[in-house]
């Protein structure tokens, strides 16, 4: 399951929650209590979600080609965001409103990174590379397929993006991958700046300081990472949780970090970008 805080007027206490079960659920954040649920009949697993910076619209990744947008207050749908190459079938597995609100980024289970205008178009603007490499022994783009009998998939998808993060100001997009890398693109026109290394395994989630100036990092080798975004050094790796670590979010006030694991804790971290537990 994945989740996203969300401050949505008038209370600011609203928790919506994505899963495997295809569905999208919206919580009363003080008594626990469900209120709105969100679906689509042809739907697939929902890996991701991000709510604008107004609170107004949620927007959900998942095993699908397709992005949905709905209104929060209503639970109406509002839009299918599709692609400009109609025979492009890879999964929008990851997404992330900009600050302001105009843009979302989203990435592939190819490790591909496409910008859209929400409004008024919905449509397509830029399409990058991101984290996919051209293969020399096969330069297809393909994805791979599920095989129910194993339970895995044919071909692995070595640059499938786990997480994506845009600093307060809007001049960058921050992506992970399952390449273990972590790459910074300036913004509107996503031109790459910086690779960042030192993960060993997939990145799974990124949180940017309220300050713009520290990323943090959380992946499958089980360790959270500080990044000084100005050179892209990494200043502070903490060692905590025992599992994959899945979810890193900052306070408002960027005193607290909170991340969540595999080993099946949540950890709160105290001092920020000092953090200590």
């Amino acid at each position: 399951m994945t989740f996203v805080p969300s401050s949505l007027p008038p209370d600011g206490q609203t928790l919506a929650t994505g899963s495997e079960d295809r569905t999208i659920r919206l919580w009363n954040g003080k008594t626990g209590e469900p209120m709105k649920l969100l679906f689509t009949r042809y739907d697939h697993n929902v890996c991701s979600l991000s709510l604008s910076p107004d609170g107004l619209m949620l927007a959900r990744g998942s095993h699908n080609k397709d992005i949905k947008i709905w209104e929060v207050t209503t639970g109406t749908e509002l839009m299918t965001l599709l692609g400009k190459d109609e025979y492009d079938h890879h999964w929008s597995v990851c997404i992330a409103f900009s600050p302001d609100g105009i843009h979302l980024a989203s990435g592939t289970d190819i490790g591909k990174i496409k910008i859209w205008e929400v409004l008024p178009s919905g449509e397509e603007k830029v399409l990058h590379d991101g984290h996919w490499r051209r293969d020399q022994e096969d330069s297809t783009e393909t994805r791979g397929y599920f095989i129910e009998d194993d339970g895995g998939f044919q071909k692995p998808m070595d640059y499938w993006i786990g997480a994506m993060s845009f600093t307060p100001d809007a001049k960058l997009l921050i992506t992970g991958s399952r390449d273990t890398t972590i790459k910074l693109f300036e913004m509107p026109n996503v031109v790459e700046k910086k690779s960042l290394t030192g993960h060993k395994g997939w990145v799974r989630s990124l949180a940017v300081s309220p300050d713009g100036k520290v990323l943090v990092s959380a992946s499958d080798d089980q360790t959270i990472k500080f990044w000084d975004l100005s050179t892209g050094r990494n200043f502070r790796t903490l060692k905590g949780h025992s599992g994959g670590v899945r979810c890193l979010t900052f306070s408002p006030d960027g005193k607290r970090l909170a991340s969540a694991s595999w080993d099946r804790t949540v950890k709160l971290w105290e001092g920020g970008a000092k953090a200590e537990e």
